[in-house]
Order: C-alpha cells, then structure tokens, then sequence
C-alpha cells in the first residue's frame, strides 16, 4: 500500500508537514492523525502518515516512537479486518530498516495483525507474525511473563493448525522459564498444550496423565474440566495394553466423575478387563480426532492396536492356554498376526506368558507383566512356582468373596447375621 493512494487531503497536509519546522512537526502530526482517526478515511491514509514519520528527514526517534504506537492503536480500532491486515503489514515492512528503535510498536502492530488473522482462522499467518516479535532485546526490558505468554500464544496457534513439530518448539521455550512465571492461567495453558502435544506424539499414557491433572483445576468452568477428564479417558484407552496402562485406567476409574464421562463405558471394560465387541469400539471411534485414527507402522490404525492389545490381555486373565488359531479368531486376526502381537507384548514385559510355537499354543501365567523388556528366554525361572502363584491368587479371590457376601448379609439381613455370627 504506497503512500501514492492516501486522499489528496491527507497527501497535502503530509507535505505541508515535511516542509515545515523540525519543531512545529510533531504537534501537526498528532493533530493530523486525530483528523485520519476521527472519521471513516481510507486505510491508505494511515499507511501514508505511517511512511511520513518514518521518513529519515521527518522527526526525530523520541517523537516518532509516541506518534507510532498512536498509529498502531488507530490500525487495531478499524473494523475491517482485511485492512488491518493491510496497514499493519506495510507498516511493518516500513519499519524493518530501523525495527531496532521501535522495538516495542513494532511488537504492538504484530499482536494487531496476529488477532486479525486469528479472527479468520488464519493460525499459521498469526503465529508467524508473533513470531517476529523481538523477545531477546537490549533496547527494551521485557520480563518472563511475557515472554512466555508470547511463546505460549504461537504454540496455541501452531496447534490450531495440527503443526506440532513447530508448536513443541515453541513449548520448549517456554519450559525453560516456566518455573519463574507465577500466573495459574499460564502454566495452566502450558499443561493443556503440553497434553495436547503428547497425544498428537501419541505419547497416550504421559498426555492422559497430564489431562486429569488439569481436570481438576479450580480456575475453569466445569464444563472444561469434565471435556479434559474426558481427553484423559481417551488417551488412556488408546495407550498400549499393560501395567502402566492398567494403572492409569485405576486411577481414572476410581474418579468420581467418571461415570459422567462419555467414555466411561469402554474404560470400565478395560478396566475389569473385559473383551471389547466391535459395537462398542465403533461407537468410540466417533468421538477420535483424526490423529488419534492414524495407521501405525504395522499397517493398522491407532485404536485397532490398542483394542487388540486389550483383549490380548483380557484373553490371558480368561484362559490358561489357547491355540494360535484360536487366539487369531478371538482378536479377528489372522493366526500368524495373533502369535505376532502375543511375541511383541511377551518380549516388552506387558504381557506374563510364553509360546509353544512346536504346539502353536500359547501360555499364559495368569498375572499382569512387569512392564520391562524380556529377553529371549528369560522367562524361563518364572516357570516354576507358577502353580503355586495361582493358587494363591484363587484363595485370595475365594476369601475376598467371602467377605463381600458377609458385608451384604450384615447390611441387609443384620439380624440373621447378628444370630449366625460365629462367636456370637
């Protein structure tokens, strides 16, 4: 936008300016500028007043720098969008000569452009022009608030886009002087990004983790903090089958908000380790994110592992043996990608078990794994006393049993079991 298209009005008055005293300058301008400001005149004759005290002969830095950030606010009171964008971006393109003195309207103009942009889902514009900002200045002090308030708002930006790579540079960033910034909503948008980062990493079990923590913040709405609990819920079923996960889904299965919770279905099954039907995991794959569908390297999509993997586990707390081709039937796989996923879960420690591939059976010890890598054979000492481990495992479910219906007769029937009551 050259300064060639301001009104004939605006031009003239500019000139009049530029020939006049040094010391008479900076009042005209400031007078001219409430004339541009005052009245619905095209954008172009803001740009034009721009290029006229930015001009080396006009006025000085001192009296420029104030006039400047008065023309930044007029450019971010205009309505319309696309000529804030305009303006603002010319603006910008005049200043980057001599950027160093107007460190801080140069800053100011960006977050202008960066909400106009913004305000048209243009998200990977804005956070490019945010990007520009000189955080790093000897002209000017700028504290750690704002740097990483600055840094966090691209990282959100970049998301918006589903650009992670670029957004977990920004976080990182930010991460460094975290520990200096006391604003509960700063930090409180660090973790929401930080979670969000994790799950499009598909890192499910750390950004589970990170959700419910957030979902117990006291600063937003209820209605937020249920949608991250939900977050936390997804993540957690979509993670690998195995202790960690088991732990996890503990922990959010015994939230009281739980049964609230869209997911809850599915997670109670994994939870109870339950064998998944193909209703309930369509009917889960609605609510996915496309990210959260993505194939994984074997072919299959993110969730289909997941799903697998679960009622791998759920098969071994059901079974003491099974055939392959059984097991193939059971996960709707093929016998040979059943013995694969088995191989692969037994090897990482997330699965107690061991495979006769002579016999084609595999079996299982009837306990959860340890969640560390096994090499080829060493489970070979946990063999023995595997009866023995059993057993104690049933006599342990015999006697929990019992108890229960001892409560439920003394709570329901407190007579009976006042009479009844051995030692009674």
């Amino acid at each position: 936008m050259a300064a060639s298209k301001a009104s004939s009005e605006i031009t003239s008055a500019l000139s009049k300016l530029e020939s006049s005293s040094t010391s008479d300058r900076p009042t005209g301008y400031r007078k001219l500028l409430e004339q541009i400001t005052s009245s619905l005149t095209p954008a172009s004759n803001l740009a034009a007043f721009i290029d006229s005290i930015l001009s080396p002969d006009s006025i000085g830095i001192v009296s420029a720098r104030p006039l400047l950030a008065s023309a930044g606010a007029a450019i971010g009171a205009r309505q319309d969008t696309e000529a804030k964008i305009e303006v603002g971006t010319h603006a910008l393109s005049t200043l980057q000569p001599r950027v160093v003195s107007f460190e801080e309207q140069d800053a100011a103009i960006r977050e202008i452009i960066a909400d106009a942009y913004t305000s048209q889902d243009d998200f990977i514009e804005a956070a490019k022009i945010l990007g520009g900002i000189q955080l790093e200045s000897s002209q000017r002090k700028i504290s750690d608030d704002a740097k990483v308030k600055i840094w966090m708002r691209i990282c959100r930006l970049y998301l918006e886009d589903d650009d992670t790579t670029s957004a977990e540079s920004y976080l990182n960033r930010a991460k460094n002087l975290l520990y200096k910034v006391d604003d509960p909503e700063l930090n409180l948008t660090f973790q929401l990004s930080q979670a969000r980062i994790l799950d499009a990493r598909r890192r499910f079990l750390e950004a589970s983790s990170v959700f419910h923590s957030v979902s117990f913040a006291p600063t937003i709405a209820e209605e937020a903090r249920l949608h991250c609990l939900s977050a936390a819920f997804t993540c957690a079923v979509l993670a690998p089958a195995g202790p960690q996960r088991s732990r996890a889904l503990a922990k959010l299965y015994k939230d009281e908000r739980a049964p609230q919770v869209a997911e809850f279905g599915i997670l109670e099954k994994m939870f109870l380790d339950r064998l998944l039907t193909k209703g309930e995991v369509e009917k889960f794959r609605e609510g996915l994110k496309p990210h959260q569908l993505a194939k994984t390297s074997d072919g299959s999509t993110v969730l289909a592992k997941a799903v697998v993997e679960h009622n791998l586990l759920s098969a071994s707390r059901l079974y003491n043996n099974i055939g392959v081709n059984e097991l193939g039937v059971l996960l709707d796989l093929d016998a040979e990608k059943a013995e694969q996923y088995a191989a692969t879960m037994l090897e990482q420690g997330r699965l107690a078990g061991r495979i006769d591939q002579i016999e084609g059976v595999i079996f299982f010890d009837g306990v959860e794994g340890s969640g560390e890598r096994v090499e080829v054979g060493g489970r070979g000492d946990k063999v023995v006393g595997r009866e023995v481990r059993k057993w104690d495992e049933k006599v342990k479910g015999i006697a929990e049993e019992v108890e229960r219906v001892a409560s439920l007769l003394q709570s329901q029937y407190p007579d009976f079991a006042s009479a009844n009551m051995v030692g009674a």
